[in-house]
C-alpha cells in the first residue's frame, strides 16, 4: 500500500520507516510506500563528510534548517518543502543496485510525462538534467537495507529551495548543480498532486502492487 503523508520532520519518518521495516519482516504489515515532504533539513548519510555542510548547526537554525543523520548511505542533501520525498519500504527482489535502477526508471517516466528528460547515472546515483547552466541533478537516491528490505529511497525536486542547496555540497559532488522541475519548466505539480502517479510507476518498476490507504498498518509488537 501506498500513503501520502503531507509534511512531516525528518526524525519522525525516520522512526516510521524503522518501525514498519520491522514490521514487514515479522509479517505483521505489508510492503509499503511513503510519499512526503520534510520539513527543511540537512541530512547526512553513512558516508557523508562533515565539512560538506557549509554553515554551522547554529546558522542553519536561524534559517530554519535542522540538521540530522540518516542510516541511508550517501553524502549530504537538503530536503524541504516543494520536493517529493519517497520511501519504499520493500522486499528486494534482485539486489540494491536493481533497487535504486527501478527508483530511477519510475521517476524518469514521471518527469517525461511533466515534459522533463532526465538520466541516471550510476557513478554519481541520481537522475540528472541539461540545463543552460550544465548538467544537473534534479532527484536524489539513497537507501539502506537490513534483512533485505529497503529503507530511505528518493528526493525529487518538484519546487524546493534551490538556494538552501548551497549550503551544502550536495552528496559530496564539488560543483554539483541541482535544479528542479519548476526551474525547467516554469511550474510544477505540488507534491500531494504527483503522489499517485509516483505510486503507480514506482510499483510497476520495484514489482509491488500500491493500493492508496488513508491509515498506516499498526507497526506495534505483538
Amino acid at each position: 500500500m501506498w500513503h501520502w503523508l503531507g509534511r512531516v520532520p525528518f526524525p519522525d519518518g525516520a522512526a516510521l520507516q524503522q518501525n514498519l521495516r520491522v514490521a514487514i519482516r515479522e509479517q505483521r504489515a505489508p510492503e509499503t510506500l511513503l510519499l512526503l515532504e520534510h520539513d527543511a533539513v540537512i541530512t547526512l548519510g553513512k558516508s557523508a563528510h562533515p565539512d560538506n555542510v557549509l554553515q554551522s548547526a547554529t546558522a542553519l537554525a536561524a534559517r530554519g534548517i535542522s540538521l540530522c543523520r540518516a542510516s541511508r548511505g550517501g553524502d549530504v542533501t537538503f530536503h524541504g518543502p516543494g520536493q517529493l520525498v519517497g520511501y519504499p519500504i520493500v522486499r528486494l527482489r534482485a539486489g540494491v543496485r536493481a533497487h535504486v535502477e527501478g527508483m530511477a526508471a519510475a521517476l524518469q517516466e514521471v518527469l517525461a510525462e511533466l515534459g522533463v528528460v532526465a538520466r541516471y547515472k550510476q557513478e554519481a546515483p541520481g537522475l540528472w538534467v541539461d540545463t543552460p547552466m550544465g548538467e544537473a541533478k534534479i532527484c536524489a537516491f539513497g537507501v539502506s537495507v537490513h534483512h533485505r528490505i529497503t529503507m530511505h529511497g528518493f528526493a525529487l525536486n518538484l519546487d524546493p529551495d534551490l538556494d538552501a542547496f548551497g549550503l551544502i555540497v550536495p552528496c559530496g559532488l564539488a560543483g554539483c548543480k541541482v535544479t528542479s522541475v519548476r526551474a525547467l519548466r516554469g511550474s510544477a505539480p505540488t507534491p500531494s498532486q504527483l503522489s499517485m502517479r509516483v505510486a503507480d510507476a514506482l510499483g510497476a518498476r520495484l514489482g509491488v502492487t500500491f493500493h492508496a490507504s488513508r491509515s498506516l498498518p499498526d507497526c506495534n509488537a505483538a
